[in-house]
């Protein structure tokens, strides 16, 4: 998928037969991806800090979800669109701040997340 976002200038997704969407990769993106992807590397590997990083996202970030963990990086998917990137980033720096992270990216949902939740729905040919 990522060569299709630096290559296509419309791409077309197809299910059992069907187009379901057509559009730039932006446009895809913008319209059916939902939610945010946040990444957090804690500076150390400690279980206290691990777990003051979980604490703080469980209580921002109510309906953030842990997709993946390992060797202190959290990947977090973040369904709540009606917070504004300004305001999801003040609380990460406020936190890089007081917490122990080395760093974290925020980002859209990608290109592969939505042709995936499109083809959830495919059947097969038994």
């Amino acid at each position: 998928m990522e060569e299709c976002e630096a290559l296509c200038t419309r791409i077309a997704i197809m299910v059992n037969g069907r187009f379901k969407c057509l559009g730039s990769p932006q446009h895809l993106k913008s319209k059916f991806a939902e939610g945010y992807t946040l990444t957090i590397k804690v500076n150390n590997n400690s279980e206290t800090d691990i777990q003051a990083v979980k604490e703080f996202v469980r209580t921002s970030l109510q309906d953030a979800m842990l997709r993946e963990e390992r060797e202190g990086l959290m990947t977090y998917y973040i369904a709540n669109t009606t917070l504004t990137w300004s305001k999801m980033f003040g609380m990460m720096e406020e936190a890089k701040t007081r917490l122990s992270i080395e760093d974290y990216s925020l980002g859209q949902t990608s290109l592969e997340q939505v042709f995936l939740s499109f083809t959830q729905t495919q059947f097969g040919t038994d």
